[in-house]
């Protein structure tokens, strides 16, 4: 029986504004619910868009109709979100419109640099306009939700959805997440062109055992504290609107079915009022993890544990009315969860108009604006990272007679758009490396030879590709990952540039020993380049850049823009270093500081324990300085802060941006802490002869981590400081926090 008039009875009897009293609206529709369709509000199905799992069938449009389903995955354009927003509003019994939702994460249309390399801008206002720029064109097409920022630390590039993320660092994964949430949600969600954000994925995904996807964690409590939880926390605090589940166990419990994680934390200590979505039927999976016995006990778990929606599981459409029947699950619990995902509905003003997000005006009107195409090539140049350049290789020269492009990923307009590319032209807006060379160069100046395929072991191309290399003055190889070498499910246990490209590298470097060599990556990790580094004069790391990635590239190997972007996530030397990363902790045999080895102490006896790149690398083409420290005291109390100042000056030829890192270290604690620890940072640009006064200032909020109670606080004693370029430096200056 529809009860659609007495529907429109009640929700214009409380048409008060808009943005006020959301709560008893849902409350006034929610009397109206069986608690069948209480459970539809937890369940979502996918569209047939794009797959994005193994795939669980539904007739999406019956459950619509019954009341079934609250949200849908991979549905999108304004016609087949009408089409069926409007069996939702108009032939259900009660009118509840859809959430729609899309993995919008970097980019939508116009494609960004992939999450690893837009977090080597260090530019929080860039990131934030990339996902503002998202929001807009993933909301002109029909989308009101993205499962969008992934803020898992890691520090292991053999896992494939490092390129997802913002790296190894706790503080700069922090403030990035906040960037991404105001990005995405504005500062209104009641506008149509905001999105909700969705921190993922919840928790400790970034550590999984030997790099592999879904793998198992293992940590302490302190570790989870210290460093997986903190960027989740910033998100909540910057108004994050939904969470998702991860698909990995953590301690022997999948995160799907965590309450210590989902119910303890996040709502009782944290405060989280949005609505929690699996991830793709991750709460099923909680059967092979062999935590639950069937898709019953799962949505028993799921649902107990304090996931809102099941996402395509179809488990807790299937099982939770019994489940409450008979008391095993709280109804409390299900009409918790119904109503938040309401209140979602509500703040994105689906009640007040369920079509706003569908105009065809603004859908044709809206991706690859020119604006946004613009700020595409500026990000992707402010992302790119000069990792090495040997006797200024680079820039380049346009009057050269003739340079020779080499590789399989010169003309790539598929892969430069990397993993998770969300509705990304890969062949019609992508512009090419080679492409972005006629902005600089003649026909006639470009030689260009293909060399080898990733993927394959044919080295036919090799002939030509030396050959050319021989007649060229400057010779360039763009190379890398095929873009499926690196997202979900593309776990490698060799982090060296695949296939037989390092081979051509050689082969090339033989043919032409004395000519500079220009290496272009592109790749969605750190890879192993110590081979490389003796190979070739200069390197520099593009990642996957994006729809304008070949424009921007050029921009960047002409000296058009000078290379700004530095390293998030430490490069190995070697995969057996792995895990390696900037802040680890000390042992109790370390190698003196003037030794490279020792006998007894904590070292490798085939390499060094240092990194080939360290967090917070990334070269320019000119130079800075860095005058020496000053502390405006050397005594920090819990009521008075104290200011770090550095001058850099710009010493070289060019203008050009340099990101100011400060570090600090607790010498002694309660629980052993990291050698050093990034606490903040500034992008400044700096003309050549400029020099420019950068402060920080710390407090005692600063220097809080968990003890080994779960305490958060600090601890008296002594803290060294610096304030560097990188992270590879030696502490020279220090202050005490006293009472």
């Amino acid at each position: 029986m529809k009860l659609k008039p007495l529907y429109i009875v009640v929700i214009s009897c409380i048409q008060i504004s808009f943005a006020q009293n959301y709560e008893a609206k849902v409350d006034s529709l929610m009397q109206l619910m069986t608690l069948q369709e209480k459970i539809g509000q937890t369940t979502m199905y996918s569209g047939n868009w794009d797959q994005t799992g193994p795939f669980v069938g539904s007739d999406n449009g019956k459950y619509i109709r019954e009341g079934n389903m609250g949200a849908m995955l991979n549905a999108m354009s304004v016609k087949g979100t009408r089409d069926l927003q409007k069996i939702a509003v108009e032939e259900s019994r009660l009118g509840i419109p859809l959430l729609f939702g899309y993995d919008v994460i970097h980019g939508h249309r116009t494609i960004f640099p992939i999450n690893l390399g837009l977090s080597a801008s260090w530019d929080l206002k860039m990131i934030e306009e990339s996902s503002r720029i998202a929001a807009e064109e993933a909301s002109a097409e029909g989308i009101h939700w993205t499962f969008a920022p992934m803020i898992d630390v890691s520090r292991e590039p053999r896992w494939g959805r490092i390129s997802e993320g913002a790296g190894e660092d706790v503080y700069l994964n922090n403030r990035i997440a906040e960037a991404y949430v105001k990005g995405f949600q504005g500062d209104d969600l009641s506008k149509h062109n905001t999105i909700l954000a969705c921190a993922k994925h919840y928790v400790a995904y970034g550590a999984a055992q030997a790099g592999r996807d879904y793998h198992t964690t293992n940590m302490g409590e302190g570790e989870l504290r210290n460093v997986y939880l903190p960027p989740f926390k910033a998100a909540v605090n910057a108004g994050v609107e939904a969470f998702m589940s991860a698909f990995n166990e953590l301690n022997g419990v999948p995160t799907s079915g965590n309450k210590f994680t989902l119910r303890d934390i996040l709502r009782d200590e944290w405060k989280f009022d949005g609505f929690v979505v699996s991830d793709y039927t991750s709460i099923n999976e909680m059967i092979n993890h062999g935590f639950a016995k069937d898709s019953i006990d799962a949505a028993k778990i799921g649902m107990n544990a304090g996931v809102d929606m099941d996402m395509v599981g179809d488990v807790y459409r299937l099982h939770l009315q019994q489940l409450v029947e008979d008391g095993k699950v709280s109804e409390t619990y299900i009409n918790d969860a119904c109503k938040r995902i309401l209140m979602a509905k509500y703040k994105l003003g689906l009640f007040d108009d369920p079509y706003r997000y569908i105009d065809e005006k603004r859908e044709a009107t809206t991706k690859y604006r020119p604006e946004f195409l613009a700020k595409a090539q500026e990000i992707a140049s402010a992302s790119s990272v000069l990792l090495q350049n040997k006797n200024e290789t680079l820039p380049l020269s346009n009057t050269t007679n003739t340079i020779a492009f080499i590789g399989p990923l010169v003309k790539d307009k598929a892969d430069i758009l990397g993993n998770w590319a969300a509705k990304g032209d890969r062949y019609g807006k992508a512009i090419s490396i080679f492409e972005g060379l006629s902005a600089y160069l003649k026909p006639e100046q470009i030689l260009f030879a293909k060399g080898c395929d990733i993927l394959t072991d044919d080295e036919s191309g090799f002939e030509e590709a030396i050959k050319i290399s021989k007649q060229a003055d400057a010779i360039v190889l763009v190379m890398g990952e095929d873009h499926h070498m690196s997202g979900e499910a593309a776990s490698r246990t060799d982090l060296k540039i695949p296939g037989i490209q390092p081979k051509l590298i050689r082969k090339i470097r033989e043919a032409n020993l004395t000519k500079k060599i220009t290496l272009v990556l592109m790749n969605g990790r750190p890879l192993n380049l110590s081979k490389e580094v003796e190979l070739v004069d200069a390197i520099l790391e593009i990642w996957f850049p994006g729809t304008m990635g070949g424009a921007a590239t050029a921009d960047l190997l002409f000296g058009k823009v000078n290379p700004s972007g530095k390293l998030t996530v430490t490069f190995p030397r070697n995969v057996g270093q792995v895990p390696i990363y900037y802040n680890m902790k000390n042992t109790g045999r370390p190698i003196p500081e003037h030794w490279p080895k020792a006998d007894y102490k904590s070292n490798y006896i085939d390499v060094a324990n240092t990194p080939l790149f360290a967090f917070g690398h990334g070269l320019s083409y000119t130079s800075f300085k860095y005058s020496e420290l000053k502390l405006s005291s050397e005594t920090l109390t819990y009521s008075n802060a104290i200011e770090a100042s550095i001058e850099v000056s710009n010493t070289g030829k060019f203008d050009g941006y340099e990101i100011v890192q400060l570090y600090i270290h607790d010498k002694v604690g309660s629980v052993t802490r990291p050698v050093k620890e990034l606490k903040g940072f500034e992008k400044v640009f700096l003309k050549k002869g400029q020099t420019k006064t950068i402060t920080f200032t710390i407090t005692v909020e600063d220097l809080k981590f968990y003890n080994s109670e779960m305490t958060y606080g600090v601890e008296t004693g002594e803290f060294e400081i610096a304030i560097a370029p990188h992270s590879d430096f030696k502490f020279k200056h220090a202050f005490n926090l006293i009472d």
